[in-house]
């Protein structure tokens, strides 16, 4: 299958999309010189090329009843993805970081179903969360079973606040 990229999803994902979708070819509209190109356009002009399946993160283009039109013209599979904007831990930086893992982790088993479907889908990637998604433990206040009592030498080890 071949999926395009739109010019609204970050380069720096097309590494990671292209290493994790053996098989397939992904290319973003940057690698076709395609970059502001009116989206009726680029969705007829991708089917023309080949594309089987679009990545967006233009959730509007389903409120256009034109853009709605051109996608299912087009007979593309329309992946779409939400990226957080705002403030804090949801925004800039770690927006883009969340919107890159959500599509990572669905983007396999998104382009197994498109594979197997037997007509056009529109698909949306469920957004990770902003919410913390890791634990951290002091060893000092609640050690695992089996960490040693006695502590060694460190280089990570900080020097005690005065």
């Amino acid at each position: 299958m071949r999926l395009l990229l739109d010019e609204d999803v970050p380069k720096p994902l097309l590494p990671a999309l292209q290493r994790v979708l053996t098989g397939h070819d992904v290319l973003h509209v940057d690698d076709l010189r395609w970059k502001s190109k009116k989206d009726l356009n680029l969705l007829a002009d991708a089917a023309g090329r080949g594309f089987d399946a679009i990545l967006t993160n233009d959730s509007r283009q389903l409120d256009d009843a034109d853009e709605c039109r051109a996608i299912r013209d087009s007979g593309l599979h329309h992946i779409r993805y939400r990226q957080q904007t705002g403030r804090g831990d949801s925004g800039g930086l770690n927006g883009l970081a969340l919107a890159m893992g959500a599509i990572l982790a669905a983007i396999r088993p998104v382009m197994r179903e498109v594979e197997e479907a037997n007509g056009q889908r529109l698909i949306l990637i469920h957004e990770i969360r902003s919410d913390k998604r890791h634990a951290t433990t002091d060893p000092r206040r609640d050690p695992p079973a089996y960490w040693p009592t006695r502590p060694s030498p460190s280089r990570h080890r900080r020097p005690p606040k005065s």
